[in-house]
């Protein structure tokens, strides 16, 4: 569905509060005389010098290595046409928007008076000392192109006109896709480009690159076929001049594998369509409107694989595919330019992710539960968070092997997490448990395997090599769910309690023994083994599976009761409790108790301490933890302030080398810098709390929730503590993405188990 837009909320969202977009943070602290006197005279001379004796220590004390130009002279802005530098200014702050958000990057927009080449070029190489980059924006042809080739030669940073290499990178991706859908080759296929603009040329180009051939390419522009009959055509479309006696664009249309339109709307027919070859691949990126409308070239070609600029249509060739990620990677190897290689790098990452299973989170953004590799899907979804871990990397690579970096990359692995943190999702702690997980997988048993997402999430866990999943559920049902996502799952076992009869049994008995003298009679055992949770835990009680996942579609108290009725708590633990890991900005924290104990006393706040600071060590950090209240330090009276405080006391006892400090606020506990000043006696007054806990439920269940909404956390979780055996109850309606960190997390705690197990027999 197409997005409407009303004028006056444009002109309202533009000028709303602050007019414009961006606007400039400051990075450093300016709270003091100290601070001023160190951002500016007479503290800033001392980078000034280090920088006039070594001119590349510019990248060092300043922005310069993170700040990319956005310039245009608005000649060409959008389909406006030369409405003139100030009226290109709102597009130019929207790219820099884009940037930011997609890659971290930092963008002034600069919008220049001049309409003359030469001078243009003059204005724009000096301001070369400011900037890492240089992205040209909406710049007519043909001088686009000789400003372009100028500013390469004659500047040592990263220059790119996007408007011509953008849409050529990320349709060569889709392009590149579609061939392999069809079977056919670049080197092989005729190709027709309507539109003999910037974009037009440049897209030609880099499918020249990848293999296509000369003599297989017909362009047009508005006058018809650019042959050998056409006179005054200049130096650029000259390149393009075809041999073949063809004069109009349905003349050329006929036996045409793949048509690109980057002219005007409605121009192609839908008899055009029809006279061209089998598997015909046609990208209308015309903007608004397509050359043909989407709906009308699908209904005339069955066989016919389509991209338009447009995202309420399959395939939409978006630069925002490419600019942010290629300026990164290139910006990251301080390149000092961006060469073929990087284009083409950046070309085939994008068709390669294509091709990679689509995150959970994706499929949220675009309100979808399928999207696959196919004809309506051949390059990736603009909201997809690996396009910075993907592309930027392949360009980077691909500008040291050519030589243009002059810094380069040594450690992948820690790239690829500063590339995690440049767009607010530190995934180191994931990606460590992941890797973790993956050096020796585990048997976890999903207690609801008929639901979609927990066979999505399966998919991953095989594919990563994570785990070895074990469906429990209706079988029918979990089949036609694999059937239906196109899911390969034929090693996962499937088991359907009610087939199971003498494993019901079996289990029945061992469940009649442990709660006999509970009031359990055999027959109610029967009927409680074939409850999935029951079932599952029983499997883990058996050794028939290594950890237990549940809770997708059930209330946390329900789903839980069985695990504790059959595995029962860890020997030295009387209660479990619940930790959610709560990663953001400024990094990683955990929750507890969020999910399990409702309003537990000081004593069983005392357990809780003890339990959320033995997870956290699992994690491979080291707990700082608080005791949340309303009050600090006895500040205020109360049930909260002196259970918490009580429970502080009794902790320190027990754990004598626990960082630990409470009754404390939630903002103080973060805050040290509050801590230094009004409690500078307070023991997380150094490095502040990692570890929360909570007085109660409500408190914690509200904070994480809160964070997960607004304020940007992501949230790993929950995770069960102190049980005998590995099992974890996930959040109801948890995502794809969610129950695969889960999934790792119990793969890990079932090593731990077997370690701990080893330990005894030795």
């Amino acid at each position: 569905m197409s997005i409407k837009i009303r004028k006056q909320d444009a002109l309202n969202y533009h000028m709303q509060g602050q007019p414009g977009k961006i606007e400039v943070v400051p990075t450093k602290m300016l709270s003091s005389q100290l601070d001023l006197a160190l951002a500016y005279s007479p503290g800033v001379a001392e980078p000034c010098k280090e920088i006039a004796a070594n001119q590349e220590d510019v990248y060092k004390y300043t922005s310069k290595g993170n700040l990319v130009a956005v310039i245009s002279n608005g000649t060409a802005v959008l389909g406006l046409g030369d409405i003139g530098p100030e009226a290109s200014k709102p597009v130019m702050e929207g790219k820099g928007v884009l940037f930011k958000k997609f890659a971290g990057i930092d963008v002034f927009d600069i919008e220049i008076n001049e309409k003359d080449p030469d001078e243009f070029i003059k204005i724009v190489k000096s301001l070369e000392p400011t900037f890492g980059g240089v992205n040209l924006e909406d710049i007519k042809a043909p001088e686009c192109f000789k400003i372009e080739t100028a500013l390469r030669e004659k500047m040592n940073i990263p220059i790119m006109h996007d408007d011509q290499h953008g849409t050529a990178i990320i349709s060569a991706a889709a392009l590149l896709n579609a061939l392999e859908i069809v079977g056919k080759k670049i080197s092989e296929i005729k190709i027709v480009v309507n539109g003999a603009g910037a974009a037009a040329i440049s897209c030609t180009r880099l499918y020249l690159s990848l293999g296509a051939k000369k003599e297989n390419i017909v362009m047009c522009d508005s006058k018809g076929v650019l042959n050998r009959d056409r006179q005054g055509l200049d130096e650029l479309k000259q390149q393009f001049v075809t041999d073949r006696k063809l004069n109009s664009l349905s003349e050329a249309l006929k036996g045409a594998d793949f048509f690109l339109g980057l002219s005007v709307a409605d121009i192609l027919q839908p008899e055009d369509i029809l006279t061209m070859a089998k598997d015909p691949i046609v990208f209308a990126l015309a903007n608004p409107n397509p050359e043909i409308a989407y709906e009308t070239a699908m209904k005339t070609r069955p066989d016919l694989i389509m991209a338009t600029g447009r995202s309420d249509h399959p395939n939409q060739v978006n630069n925002v595919l490419g600019f942010p990620y290629i300026f990164r990677g290139a910006l990251d190897v301080r390149a000092t330019e961006i060469n073929e290689a990087m284009k083409l790098g950046a070309v085939r990452a994008l068709a390669t992710l294509a091709k990679e299973p689509v995150p959970d989170m994706v499929f949220k953004a675009y309100g979808t539960d399928k999207i696959e590799f196919g004809r309506e899907y051949l390059i990736p979804k603009p909201l997809d968070p690996r396009l910075i871990t993907t592309v930027a990397p392949a360009v980077a690579r691909a500008a040291m092997e050519s030589g243009m970096a002059k810094q380069p990359i040594a450690d992948w692995g820690a790239y690829h997490q500063e590339l995690l943190k440049r767009i607010g999702i530190d995934q180191t702690l994931s990606s460590k448990i992941i890797e973790r997980a993956k050096k020796k997988p585990k048997r976890i048993v999903f207690a609801e395997a008929d639901n979609y997402k927990i066979l999505m999430a399966a998919q991953v866990l095989i594919d990563e090599g994570i785990a070895f999943p074990i469906l429990l559920g209706n079988k029918k049902r979990i089949l036609e769910l694999q059937e239906k996502h196109k899911l390969d799952l034929a090693d996962c076992p499937i088991i359907d309690p009610r087939e199971e009869t003498e494993k019901v049994e079996l289990f029945a008995k061992r469940l009649y023994e442990k709660r006999q003298r509970r009031g359990l009679t055999y027959q109610e055992a029967e009927k409680q083994v074939l409850n999935r949770n029951t079932y599952g835990a029983m499997m883990l009680e058996y050794g028939e599976a290594d950890a237990l996942i549940s809770g997708l579609t059930h209330d946390y108290s329900k789903t839980i009761s069985p695990a504790l009725q059959i595995i029962g708590t860890a020997p030295d633990v009387k209660r479990v409790a619940g930790m959610y890991i709560i990663i953001n900005k400024r990094g990683t924290f955990f929750f507890a108790d969020a999910t399990v104990n409702v309003n537990p006393s000081a004593e069983e706040l005392v357990e809780i301490i003890g339990l959320a600071s033995r997870g956290v060590k699992f994690f491979d950090f080291e707990p700082r933890v608080a005791v949340l209240s309303y009050s600090n330090f006895g500040s205020s009276k109360g049930d909260v302030p002196d259970k918490t405080r009580k429970a502080v006391q009794l902790a320190r006892a027990k754990f004598p080398n626990l960082v630990i400090e409470g009754d404390v606020q939630a903002n103080v506990a973060l805050n040290t810098e509050l801590q230094q000043e009004m409690y500078p006696f307070s023991a997380l007054a150094g490095a502040g709390a990692n570890t929360l806990i909570f007085p109660n439920l409500e408190s914690g269940n509200i904070a994480y929730k809160l964070l997960m909404e607004i304020g940007g956390a992501e949230a790993i979780g929950p995770i069960l503590l102190g049980m005998k055996k590995p099992v974890h109850i996930l959040q109801l309606g948890s995502s794809i993405r969610e129950i695969v960190s889960v999934a790792a997390i119990a793969v890990v705690d079932a090593q731990m188990q077997e370690k701990r197990e080893l330990a005894k027999t030795v």
